[in-house]
């Protein structure tokens, strides 16, 4: 089942419970759905969007100033991939990368993104190679 069609599943299973928070948040996130080019999106299209709706809402909070926490956030968080974190990162870079390859450190970012995909933060991945 694709993250798009479990969203759709989620969206239902809200309405029955009368989760007001949940379904309004489902439904800005299948809104966005909408708006991409195809009918069913890929998982990693999906994320894209999340993040984008994550980030946004984390720029509306800053700008607020607000400190509370955010349920729409959260509902919208609760679909993302857990991300790695610099130990694992660092780790595979240990064990996959050979910096003797790359004129300087910084061109490792490719490799290192396309292993981990939308599971790493391209922010945490320029901290990790910073210390190298």
């Amino acid at each position: 089942m694709t993250l798009q069609q479990t969203i759709k599943k989620d969206l239902a299973a809200a309405m029955k419970a009368r989760d007001e928070a949940r379904k309004n948040a489902i439904r800005v996130i299948m809104g966005e759905f909408a708006r991409a080019e195809g009918k069913e999106l890929t998982d990693d299209e999906a994320v894209r969007i999340l993040k984008k709706l994550a980030k946004s809402e984390r720029e509306t909070m800053e700008q607020t100033k607000s400190t509370g926490d955010n349920e729409y956030l959260q509902i919208i968080e609760s679909y993302l991939p857990r991300t790695a974190d610099e130990a694992e990162i660092r780790a595979w870079i240990d064990a996959n990368i050979d910096f003797s390859q790359f004129k300087n450190k910084m061109q490792a970012m490719r490799p290192i993104m396309a292993h981990f995909g939308a599971n790493a933060e391209g922010e945490t991945v320029k901290k990790v190679l910073q210390t190298y």
